[in-house]
């Protein structure tokens, strides 16, 4: 058990469907949550608020063992807040919004999640998946939620009656200490995490990728100055050619995420004498620590096809995985049960039909498809799988501590989000004619209107214009002069392939080179131009910082040259 926490015990109560017959009311619920993680507890008592009675089952009695889910975006923190718990939460976690990235001995760069003043809730906030999963079940016992404990689904059937699904039933098979029992439901909830064996009973599956890496989760207790930060390492010197994380959490509790390779023994990892040593490199003589809980996790990147079947309904790691960089895991499962409380409760009071559920699926397939990208991009970055691509990642690392233009493309998790549902069936016109004939989409940023003159006239950015923006002669020009310059790069990068430590290929370079050029420098032709389009600025007066910023490739030729000790000489 840890030293600072103590575990909950829920009190196990026979189930009523094991009482003598005569006893026994016949009922059939109208939801029945599975799992009594975050993600279920918070789907359970948004339930409630809404007036819709739900029973919860768990086959625990306590919660989860070890920090394991640990940081809560802004958005999760508001979705706590309509749950009355916001407050809880923010009081007993640890708030930051300050990210900083490290290579190797130096600070690559630092970030900033909210530079402005004035918000409610932090940017982020840790804290240890027991301590929140205690919250939440203090909420849903206020809230009435009824819950059984150490209780287990050992099988799953469901009827529907209609093809439009107005007549449902699901029919599960408990066992509980007293015995099994059989129970009914019209709407089945399943949050019984990334093993769920309901998923399981029903023939269904995940399909992604499995990735083959092992990290090791270290928590450990220390009185250490260290602000409230996230810290990521690219090969530390106390841990080289791998990666470290570090979090602070509550209880003076410090989690440290060490990558391992795939090829460590997970059980040797766990070892104290495995362990401290590795912490000691990190912290140095002067930090004292006790080890709290030690876990070593491989992680994937996977989805169900669909997260609606018929009247079941998968969320959280039931329905889709993430690996645990960018803290997108407990974070998109909260907002699947967000997503899906209102719209069920809808639903079942007879105010929308069932197709509104559809929309559940919909959304959070598209929202899952964007986790799992995110996810997949940080881990290949973090973990490259050949010489070839930690070469350019360790370019990229090294560019970023001098080049404002190369931190974007660092990435070592990309922090939880909002999805926008541009697809959405909600998002529709209400006719075909108010159609909007502007750049804005649903979900997308909100542009200010800029006041400002086009050709002599006033004119804004929401006017459409029926001029492509690329055709100003000016323009033309400075676009023909930027490819000439990237042909050049080009051909300087290609020269050197021969010698380059790796043997690159020529595609590899290629690949270096010409993705940077479409990141970098379209959007600046495409802003550039813009302005040149709706304001009297002369497109000539932006030619100098355009032609400027196209020597983003030199640093890379830079820095390949420098790996293979080859001189460069910088393009004039």
């Amino acid at each position: 058990m840890l030293k600072t926490y103590q575990y909950p015990k829920f009190a196990y109560q026979r189930p009523p469907e094991l009482s003598p017959a005569e006893y026994r009311q016949a009922s059939t619920y109208p939801v029945i949550v599975v799992g009594a993680g975050p993600v279920g507890l918070a789907c359970a008592i948004d339930l409630k608020a809404q007036g819709i009675d739900c029973l919860l089952i768990d086959e625990d009695d306590t919660v989860s063992i070890g920090s394991r889910g640990v940081c809560y975006a802004k958005r999760t923190l508001e979705i706590f807040d309509r749950l009355k718990m916001g407050d809880d939460v923010a009081k007993r976690g640890v708030s930051w919004q300050t990210g900083r990235t490290f290579f190797r001995e130096h600070e690559v760069y630092h970030f900033n999640l909210l530079a402005e003043s004035g918000h409610e809730r932090p940017a982020m906030i840790n804290l240890q998946q027991y301590h929140l999963e205690e919250i939440l079940q203090r909420r849903a016992m206020q809230a009435g939620v009824a819950m059984r404990w150490r209780q287990k689904v050992i099988a799953v059937q469901a009827n529907e009656t209609d093809e439009a699904h107005e007549a449902i039933k699901v029919l599960l098979r408990v066992e509980s200490p007293d015995g099994v029992y059989d129970i009914d439901c019209n709407w089945l909830v399943v949050a019984d995490g990334a093993k769920s064996s309901i998923r399981r009973m029903m023939g269904l599956d995940v399909e992604g990728k499995v990735f083959t890496d092992r990290f090791l989760i270290a928590d450990v207790v220390m009185q250490a100055d260290f602000p409230a930060e996230r810290w990521f390492w690219f090969d530390p010197p106390f841990h080289r050619n791998q990666s470290v994380l570090l979090h602070r959490q509550a209880d003076k509790v410090w989690r440290i995420d060490f990558q391992l390779g795939w090829d460590a023994d997970p059980e040797a990892e766990k070892m104290p004498e495995r362990v401290i040593p590795r912490i000691q490199a990190m912290l140095g003589e002067h930090h004292a620590f006790e080890l709290e809980w030690v876990s070593v996790y491989t992680f994937q990147c996977r989805r169900m096809q669909r997260f609606r079947h018929g009247s079941v309904l998968f969320i959280g790691d039931a329905a889709h995985q993430v690996s645990p960089f960018g803290a997108r895991g407990a974070n998109s499962g909260i907002q699947d049960a967000d997503n899906l409380g209102w719209k069920l409760a809808r639903v079942i009071k007879g105010q929308s039909p069932h197709s509104l559920l559809d929309s559940f699926d919909q959304e959070r397939l598209r929202a899952a498809d964007e986790n799992i990208l995110n996810s997949t991009r940080s881990t290949d970055f973090i973990t490259p799988k050949s010489s070839n691509s930690r070469t350019f990642r360790d370019a990229t690392l090294d560019l970023a501590r001098h080049f404002p233009f190369a931190r974007s493309m660092v990435n070592s998790g990309r922090l939880s989000l909002p999805s926008h549902y541009l697809d959405s069936p909600l998002n529709t016109p209400d006719s075909p004619a108010e159609q909007f004939q502007t750049a804005l989409y649903p979900g997308g940023l909100m542009l200010m209107p800029w006041p400002m003159r086009l050709r002599g006239r006033p004119g804004d950015l929401f006017q459409p214009h029926s001029r492509p923006l690329l055709q100003c002669r000016p323009l033309l020009q400075c676009r023909r002069l930027l490819q000439r310059r990237r042909s050049l790069q080009r051909r300087r990068l290609l020269q050197c392939r021969g010698h380059l430590s790796d043997n690159l290929s020529s595609s590899l370079i290629l690949k270096i080179s010409t993705p940077l050029a479409c990141a970098i420098i379209k959007p600046m032709i495409a802003f550039m131009t813009c302005l040149s389009r709706l304001t009297e600025i002369s497109a000539m007066m932006l030619l100098r910082p355009l032609t400027q910023g196209f020597c983003f490739c030199w640093p890379i030729t830079s820095a390949i040259c420098r790996s293979c000790n080859k001189p460069s000489k910088r393009p004039g």
